[in-house]
This record gives C-alpha cells, structure tokens and sequence, in this order.
C-alpha cells in the first residue's frame, strides 16, 4: 500500500513541499529533530524516507497528531473502537460549559463531550491519538475559515448555507454534517496513513529550548512560526488543546510571534544548537527577520552556510500575493558537532 499524508488543514503546513524540503536534507544524515513540527507533514515525509525521527511542538493536539503518525508504526481504529467513540448519550460538558454558542451550538459541544469522555475508554494512548487527531479534522471542517479566531456571529452568517452560496457560489454544507459524520468520513484515510518504517521514532511536547540540550539527531529542522504574518498558532488552534485536557489553556512563551523580542529568539536558539550536525531552517519572505538578518545570524556560529528559495504560498485560504511567496531554505553545517548520541 502507498501510505499518504492525511488531510490535516493545517495553516502553514508544509505538505505540498515536504518532498522539496527532504530532498534537500544532506546525504550523510539518517535522523531527523523536527523541532517545531506543526501539521506534523515534513516530519511524516522524513519517516517515509527511512529516518529515525523525532518530532516536537509546544501545542498538545499537534504532538497528538505526530503520536499518531511518526511514533505509532501499527496501531489503528478498528470497527469495535469505532463504535465505541461515536457511541452514546451527548452531554453537556466542558466544551458545553465554556464553549457552546461560542466556536459550536450546543448541541455540537455535547457531541464533543460524549466524544472526549469516549476516548478515555480506548484500549491504548495510540488510538486515542489517532481518535484525538479525528476530532480535530471534524472540528476544522465544521468551522469557517479552519481557525479559531472568528467571533460567533461571523461563524453563524457563514455557516448559513444559502448566505455562503449567495456570497460565495458555494454551500459548504460540510459546516453543517455532524462531527460523526466527519469521523466516519476520515477514518479510513487516518488509518491507511500509519506505517512502520522499521525505526524507533518518537513524539514529544516541550518547549524548544527545554530540549536542545536533551535530543540529538544529524538533522534539527526548523519551521518556527513566522514572525510578521497572520499566523498565530495559539489562537488558531489553542481550543483543541483545552479539547484534550479538559482546561481553559494560557497562551506559552517563546511563541516566535512578538516582532520585538523576535531576533532575540533566534539568536537564542541558533546559538544552542550543538547537539546537530546540520542546521535547517524553512522561512518565508514575508517574516521578520528577513534573509539578510537570518544569514547574519547564521553567520555568527558557522561559515558554511547554503541557501535555496522556492515558490510556495502557504495558507490555505485566499488569493493575494499567490505570485510573490517564496520559502527560504537555509541549509547550515555545524561546525563544532560532536556525536554524543544522547536523549536525556
């Protein structure tokens, strides 16, 4: 079987040029630290290509989705686990209390309690991973614009089917099937997507620079968030997050967002990054910094420094500057490496 990436709809994700990406990687190199692996596809494509990989991100539901797919080798929902998860009475709940007529209806939101409660009665932390990821691809459908970003009343005129179709020419009727039906719809894709790749890979969920000094691989890959864009990851995304602990969450340091402190940031984590004997940063030409200063600050810890650009627009919505994105590509070898093999 071809195993392919699986519809995550993901702001930023790299899918479309993960294959780009990974046939840059230097030859030499068999493991992968993918530091800030959002939707989690330069990670899946590096695992499909026979690397050890290790993938991080500071969001909870994004190392779900990575401890679905680059960690678990075998495991799937099967029909019993299936009947399982969308089974039973809705209730209000969590998601009910706090968020009902806010992001969902409130029927919508006992759905999601029943489902959440649900997950806790699978048989292992996989499928509950894989079940987690599930929900969030329901929860992206359902919602306009796939953020969490939008006021109520917006999201209640856009999900008006006639409203859409008189202003759009189209219904997105999809805003309006149940999160079941979502469930049912995506899991025989979610579950083709799992493989073995015959390695011992691994998912975790820290903050980049409580890691730097633990994990080593021949290959750190950053996709940091950009910096003087739209994309802001916590309020796109945080609500999936107090899906999976059943708490209201607080937005988290070292975001990569603040235009201020953000040279700052990258001088930190460039200057910390020992334990890799390749460099490999993907920026977009829009950010802050800018190619020059990146360069600039590569250029304080190494001299061989290689960079490639690349057309790539990389949201999933809207038309403007379609022509002028490029992505960055900076490829830099550590100078001062020295294997240790160490993951603390």
């Amino acid at each position: 079987m071809i195993r392919k990436f699986p519809t995550i709809n993901f702001i930023g994700n790299k899918e479309k040029i993960s294959s780009w990406i990974c046939d840059n990687f230097p030859k030499d190199a068999f493991s992968v630290f993918d530091a800030f692996s959002g939707g989690c596809s330069v990670s899946y494509e590096a695992k499909l290509r026979g690397f050890t990989v290790i993938s991080n991100d500071i969001l909870k539901i994004n190392s779900t989705i990575s401890h679905y797919l680059i960690e678990n080798n075998t495991e799937i929902l099967d029909f019993e686990d299936i009947k399982n998860l969308t089974s039973g009475i809705p209730f209000e709940g969590f998601m009910t209390q706090n968020y009902a007529d806010k992001f969902f209806f409130k029927s919508e939101c006992m759905e999601l309690d029943l489902f959440r409660n649900n997950i806790e009665k699978l048989s292992s932390d996989f499928k509950k991973s894989i079940s987690f990821s599930l929900i969030r691809r329901a929860m992206i459908r359902k919602m306009p614009y796939s953020r969490f970003n939008i006021n109520w009343d917006k999201i209640v005129q856009l999900r008006d089917e006639d409203f859409s179709y008189e202003k759009y020419k189209r219904k997105r009727a999809y805003h309006n099937k149940s999160f079941k039906s979502h469930v049912l719809d995506n899991v025989l894709e979610y579950n083709n997507a799992v493989f073995d790749n015959k390695k011992l890979n691994l998912s975790l969920n820290e903050d980049i620079f409580l890691l730097l000094n633990r994990v080593e691989a021949d290959i750190i890959y950053l996709d940091p968030p950009y910096a003087g864009t739209m994309n802001n990851y916590f309020d796109f995304y945080g609500l999936f997050d107090a899906f999976i602990t059943s708490e209201k969450q607080n937005p988290f340091e070292n975001n990569f967002m603040d235009k201020k402190s953000i040279y700052q940031l990258f001088d930190k984590l460039i200057s910390n990054l020992q334990n890799f004997k390749y460099w490999i940063l993907s920026y977009n030409n829009s950010s802050i910094p800018n190619k020059e200063q990146l360069l600039e600050l590569f250029q304080k810890y190494a001299f061989d420094i290689q960079l490639i650009e690349k057309k790539h627009d990389y949201k999933i919505t809207g038309k403007s500057n379609k022509e002028t994105n490029l992505e960055y590509l900076f490829i830099v070898k550590n100078p001062n490496f020295i294997s240790k093999n160490i993951l603390k």
